[in-house]
């Protein structure tokens, strides 16, 4: 486990006492799962962005593909 120096706003602060009070879960818990949590999201919005690019590298080609089946088909 690593040691993190974190600075919080007072507001952020208070309102995460708040709820890891309620919760009865320590501070250092409600952290790691908050940032558990944000992580998750920006690796979806990453692997999001990073299949919008491949589908745009691929979509040219692919279309190619489909008209050449498309010919074979009118062929027949």
């Amino acid at each position: 486990m690593k040691v993190l120096s974190l600075k919080l706003d007072d507001e952020i602060f208070n309102e995460a006492e708040e709820i890891t009070h309620e919760l009865h879960i320590a501070r250092n818990r409600y952290i790691n799962e908050a940032v558990r949590i944000y992580n998750l999201v920006h690796r979806k919005r990453l692997l999001k962005k990073q299949l919008a690019k491949e589908s745009a590298l691929t979509s040219k080609e692919s279309l190619d593909i489909l008209h050449e089946f498309e010919s074979l088909l009118d062929e027949n």
